[in-house]
C-alpha cells in the first residue's frame, strides 16, 4: 500500500465529517432559491380593528383554467369590509377569511383558455372577497384592463365606488338635466364618485351632507349646497332651498333616514337605498344600533307608493356578482368617462398592510375625503419621511 493510499484509508475525525456536511448544506441552501412568500390580511374573528391580522404565506398560487394570477399593488377599502369585520356582511366566506372587494395590479400568469389577458397587463379586479393579498387568483372576467395613465391607487379606487354611483344614478335614478339630488356622505368614496358623475349631466343641483371641515372640498367638487349633518337638520336645510323637495336621494344610511329621504322627494322622485352605515357606531357590533335600525326600518305598501307617486329602489353590488356582462358594460362607460377627464378617483390616504387598523379607523370615523387605499409595501412617500 502506498503512502497516499494509507492516508486515504485513515478514518476522518467526526468533527471534520460534520464540518464537511455543514459546508455542503450551506452550499445547497445558497444554490436553492428561497421559497416565495406573499402577504395577506386575514379576518380571524369578528370584532374590532385588531381582528384583521397580517399573515405571510409560503408558495405562489397557480391559476386554473379561465383564471389569472395577479400581483397586487393596491387595494380599496369599502364599507362592506368594515361591516364584514363586525360580522354584519352576509357575502363573506366562513372565517378565517381574507377581506377585500377590489384591487389593482399586474398579471403574472394566465390560466388555460384565457385569451383577452396577458402577462404584464395592468388590471383592476373586483371580487366578492379575498383581494387584500399580495398575490390573488381570480376569474379573468373579474378583471378590467386599466386605462393609460391610471395609477394603481386610482385603479383600486375605481370599480366598487364608480360602478355603484353610476348604476344608482343612471340605471335606477334616471338622472336628467335640471334635476336636484341629495347625496349623503358626499365626501366618501361613493359620494365623491356620485358628485363627479352628476357633473356629467347639465344643470344638476347637488345637496351633499358631510362634516363642516369637508365643505370647502365639496364646493370645489361641485356640491352647490353642503350640509353639516352634525350641527343642523339636513331635511330643514334642503327644504330652505328646495321647498318642494328633490328628485333623487341616495341613501347609504338606512333606518330612520330612509323615511326622511322618502318625504324629501318631489312627486315622481326616487330614493335609492344602497347601504346601512347607521349600523356602524363603534369598533364592534352594536346590538342597540342594530335594534334601532331594524325598528326604524322604512316600510311602505304598494298602494301607498301609487298614491305618493314616488319610487323606492334597492341596490347591492355584492348581489350582482353573477351579472358580469352587465357590470362590464358599466365599466366600459366609466373608463370612457375617465379617458375624457370627466371622472377621476380622489385618494384620501394610502396605508401599508401593517396599518390596516388605522386605515379602517380613518374610514369608520368618517375622516376621509375620497378613497382609503391599502398597499402591500410601505408607500414611497412614507419611506422618504422615515429616511
Amino acid at each position: 500500500m502506498s503512502g497516499e493510499e494509507a492516508a486515504a484509508a485513515v478514518p476522518q475525525p467526526p468533527e471534520e465529517e460534520n464540518k464537511e456536511e455543514e459546508v455542503q448544506q450551506e452550499t445547497e441552501a445558497l444554490e436553492k432559491p428561497p421559497e416565495p412568500t406573499y402577504k395577506c390580511l386575514v379576518l380571524a374573528a369578528h370584532g374590532g380593528y385588531d381582528k384583521v391580522k397580517l399573515q405571510v404565506r409560503k408558495g405562489s398560487p397557480t391559476p386554473a383554467s379561465g383564471q389569472l394570477l395577479v400581483r397586487v399593488r393596491a387595494c380599496g377599502l369599502n364599507f362592506a369590509d368594515l361591516l364584514g369585520r363586525q360580522g354584519l356582511y352576509d357575502r363573506l366566506p366562513p372565517l378565517p377569511t381574507t377581506l377585500g372587494m377590489e384591487c389593482s395590479g399586474v398579471v403574472e400568469a394566465v390560466g388555460e383558455g384565457v385569451t383577452d389577458r396577458k402577462v404584464g397587463d395592468k388590471v383592476m379586479v373586483m371580487n366578492r372577497a379575498g383581494l387584500w393579498q399580495e398575490l390573488v387568483v381570480v376569474p379573468a372576467n373579474h378583471s378590467f384592463v386599466m386605462p393609460e395613465g391610471m395609477s394603481f391607487e386610482e385603479g383600486a379606487a375605481f370599480l366598487v365606488n364608480y360602478i355603484t354611483a353610476y348604476m344608482i344614478l343612471f340605471d335606477f335614478g334616471n338622472l336628467r338635466p335640471s334635476q336636484s339630488i341629495l347625496i349623503h356622505m358626499a365626501a366618501g368614496g361613493v359620494g365623491t364618485a356620485a358628485v363627479q358623475l352628476c357633473k356629467t349631466v347639465d344643470n344638476v343641483t347637488i345637496f351633499g351632507t358631510a362634516s363642516g371641515s369637508k365643505h370647502e372640498t365639496l364646493k370645489e367638487n361641485g356640491v352647490a349646497h353642503p350640509i353639516d349633518y352634525r350641527t343642523s337638520d339636513y331635511v330643514e336645510e334642503v327644504l330652505k332651498t328646495a321647498p318642494k323637495g328633490v328628485d333623487i336621494v341616495l341613501d347609504p344610511l338606512g333606518g330612520s333616514d330612509t323615511l326622511k329621504a322618502f318625504n324629501l322627494l318631489k312627486p315622481m322622485g326616487k330614493v335609492i337605498l344602497y347601504g346601512s352605515a347607521n349600523l356602524l357606531t363603534g369598533q364592534k357590533k352594536n346590538l342597540i344600533a342594530l335594534a334601532k335600525t331594524w325598528w326604524n326600518q322604512f316600510s311602505i305598501s304598494a298602494l301607498q307608493l301609487i298614491h305618493a307617486n314616488k319610487a323606492v329602489c334597492g341596490y347591492h353590488l355584492g348581489h350582482l356578482d353573477g351579472e358580469w356582462e352587465l357590470i362590464a358594460g358599466v365599466v366600459a362607460s366609466l373608463i370612457n368617462l375617465y379617458k375624457q377627464g370627466k371622472i377621476k378617483p380622489k385618494i384620501d390616504s394610502v396605508w401599508p398592510f401593517e396599518q390596516v387598523g388605522d386605515a379602517m379607523r380613518q374610514m369608520q370615523d368618517k375622516k376621509n375625503i375620497g378613497k382609503v387605499i391599502l398597499v402591500p409595501e410601505t408607500p414611497k412617500q412614507e419611506n422618504k419621511e422615515e429616511n
